[in-house]
C-alpha cells in the first residue's frame, strides 16, 4: 500500500489536483474500492515513522533562516511549459527625453532585464512574506517593504545570495493603513510611511559600507494626521522637498531641513501614488485629478483640478508632451486620460479591452509618448487565482500622438495582480502573468512583450500554487539583467544564464 501512496504523490506533484480527483472518482467503483481497503493496512510501527518523518521535516524547515530555501513548488510541475517563445534581440539602447528627478533613486524603468536566453528562475521564501515593493541601492542591494500577519518592515537582500542581510520592524497599526509608501532617495536612503503616521528615512548602508538599517530622520505628522487616518503616498520634488497624501484626502509637505509642516485638506479620498516633475505634484482622487504647487513657505496651493469619470485604478504618470496620465471609468468602459499639465484641460480619452470586461488596479507603465495599461478585471483577492482560474486577459498600449490618443495595441496575455515593467532602453515590457489550467493547477511566469508591437516575445515559469501570485506586487529590474518580484511567499530572481 506504501507504494500506490508514492505513486499518487509523484503523479499530484507532476500533474497537481486533477489526480486526486481521478483517484477520488477510482474510489467510487466497487472492485477498485475493496481492492484498495484489503490493501490498506498499515501497522503501527509504519504510521509512526511515517508521522515522525513528516513532523521532523516541518521542524527542521521551520528553524532554517529566511532566504535559505527556495519557495516551496505546488503540485502540477508537468502541466504546462516551462518556457515558451524565442529571446528577444538585444537593441541598441534608445535615448530617452525624459527627465529624472534629482532627489529620487534611478527608476526601474531605466535598466535593463533578461532577454530570455535560457532564463533561470530562482527563489527566495521569506515564510508568508509579500515584499510588493523593491528598490534597488547604488551598491545593487534590494530594499524591500514587506508584510507579513505581524506588519510591516523593510529588508535589505543580498542580490547574490537572494538572503535577507537586514531587517527593521515597523510600527503595526490596527486598521487599513497598510500600504506601499516608499521610495528611495538619491542617498539611497529609503524613505517609509508607517502605519503610525510617521515619515522615516533609513540608511541602507554603514559608514564602512556594511548593510544596516538605522533611522537617521524621522517625521511626526500625528499633529497633522487625525487617528483613523494613515499616509498612502510619499515622493520628493525637484527641489527635495517631502509632499504626502492621507487616505482621508490631506495633503502635505515636509522641510527635510527644518521639519517644518505644511497641510491643505483636499476634501476627497485618496487610494493611489503620486508623482512629481519640475513644476508641480500630481494626486489623483476618487474624483478628480489635481495638481500642486508648494507655495513661499511650502504650503500645498492648488493649481487646477480635472474631474473625471468614474474612479481611477491607477496612480497619475508623466509623459512626454507635457501630459499626465490616469485610468478612469465611463459607460462601462475603462479608459486611458490624458490630461495637460499645464491648466489641466483634458486632452483626449482611449476606451481600452470591451465592455464590463476591463478594469485596473495596477500602475500605469510610462514609454514617452504613451502608457500600458493592465487589465485586472476578474481579479478580487488571490483566492480568486486558485486552481487554475485566472483574471479576464488584457495589456494594452495608448499613444498620445498630436493631440490625439491612439490605441497601438492590445495583448491577450493574462496579468491578474500586477502591473507591467517597462525597460524604456530595450523596449521591453514585463509582466507576471497566468495561464489558465484546465487540470486546476496555478502556474505562473514571467512575460516579456515588444513595447512596438505587443507580441509576446517569451514566457518562464516562476512557480505553481498560490504562493507564487504576486497580489499586486511590481516586477523590478535589477544590476545585471535581471527581474525581481515579491510573490506571497518570498521573492523570484529570473536571469539570462551566463
Amino acid at each position: 500500500m506504501v507504494w500506490l501512496v508514492g505513486v499518487l504523490l509523484l503523479l499530484w506533484l507532476a500533474w497537481g489536483p486533477v489526480v486526486l480527483l481521478l483517484a477520488a472518482a477510482a474510489l467510487c467503483v466497487p472492485r477498485v474500492r475493496w481492492w484498495v481497503q484489503d490493501r490498506a493496512h498499515v501497522s503501527r510501527r509504519t504510521a509512526g515513522w511515517i508521522t515522525g518523518a513528516c513532523v521532523a521535516v516541518v521542524l527542521s524547515i521551520l528553524a532554517v533562516p529566511d532566504g535559505w530555501l527556495p519557495i516551496p513548488p505546488a503540485p502540477g510541475a508537468w502541466s504546462g511549459p516551462g518556457y515558451v517563445g524565442r529571446p528577444a534581440v538585444e537593441r541598441i539602447p534608445a535615448a530617452s527625453g525624459a527627465t529624472t528627478n534629482p532627489h529620487l533613486a534611478p527608476a526601474s524603468s531605466t535598466r535593463v532585464g533578461p532577454l530570455g536566453l535560457q532564463p533561470e528562475v530562482e527563489t527566495s521564501w521569506l515564510g508568508l512574506q509579500r515584499c510588493g515593493h523593491l528598490e534597488l541601492t547604488s551598491a545593487d542591494r534590494l530594499v524591500g517593504l514587506c508584510t507579513d500577519r505581524t506588519g510591516p518592515s523593510l529588508r535589505l537582500v543580498d542580490p547574490d545570495s537572494m538572503r535577507p542581510t537586514a531587517t527593521r520592524v515597523l510600527p503595526d497599526t490596527a486598521g487599513d493603513c497598510a500600504g506601499d509608501a516608499f521610495h528611495l532617495d538619491s542617498a539611497d536612503r529609503a524613505v517609509v510611511a508607517t502605519t503610525d503616521r510617521r515619515v522615516l528615512a533609513v540608511r541602507t548602508t554603514a559608514a564602512k559600507g556594511a548593510a544596516e538599517l538605522a533611522v537617521d530622520d524621522t517625521w511626526d505628522l500625528k499633529p497633522y494626521v487625525p487617528f483613523g487616518d494613515c499616509l498612502v503616498a510619499l515622493t520628493q520634488d525637484w527641489a527635495g522637498r517631502l509632499w504626502w497624501v492621507s487616505r482621508d484626502g490631506l495633503v502635505g509637505t515636509i522641510a527635510t531641513d527644518t521639519g517644518e509642516v505644511r497641510v491643505i485638506d483636499v476634501g476627497e479620498d485618496v487610494r493611489r501614488d503620486l508623482v512629481a516633475d519640475e513644476g508641480g505634484v500630481y494626486v489623483v482622487t476618487d474624483a478628480a485629478l489635481h495638481r500642486f504647487t508648494a507655495g513661499p513657505d511650502g504650503t500645498p496651493q492648488a493649481a487646477w483640478r480635472t474631474a473625471y469619470d468614474g474612479t481611477s485604478g491607477s496612480a497619475p504618470v508623466l509623459v512626454d508632451g507635457g501630459a499626465v496620465a490616469i485610468t478612469d471609468s465611463a459607460d462601462g468602459r475603462l479608459g486611458v486620460l490624458f490630461v495637460a499639465r499645464e491648466g489641466g484641460a483634458v486632452i483626449c480619452r482611449q476606451p481600452v479591452f470591451g465592455k464590463d470586461e476591463g478594469s485596473t488596479h495596477s500602475d500605469l507603465a510610462s514609454l514617452g509618448a504613451g502608457v500600458v495599461v493592465t487589465n485586472n478585471h476578474g481579479y478580487t483577492s488571490p483566492r480568486s487565482t486558485v486552481l487554475g482560474f485566472a483574471s479576464d486577459p488584457g495589456i494594452a498600449r495608448v499613444d498620445l500622438l498630436d493631440g490625439t490618443c491612439v490605441e497601438r495595441w492590445t495583448s491577450d496575455a493574462v496579468s491578474p495582480g500586477a502591473g507591467v515593467t517597462a525597460s524604456r532602453p530595450q523596449g521591453l515590457l514585463y509582466a507576471w502573468t497566468k495561464r489558465p489550467s484546465l487540470l486546476g493547477v496555478s502556474a505562473w511566469y514571467l512575460t516579456s512583450l515588444d513595447a512596438e508591437t505587443g507580441r509576446s516575445m517569451w514566457s518562464v515559469r516562476t512557480g505553481t500554487g498560490l504562493l507564487a501570485g504576486s497580489d499586486d506586487s511590481q516586477v523590478m529590474l535589477g544590476a545585471g539583467g535581471t527581474a525581481w518580484l515579491g510573490t506571497l511567499a518570498g521573492l523570484v530572481r529570473v536571469r539570462d544564464r551566463d
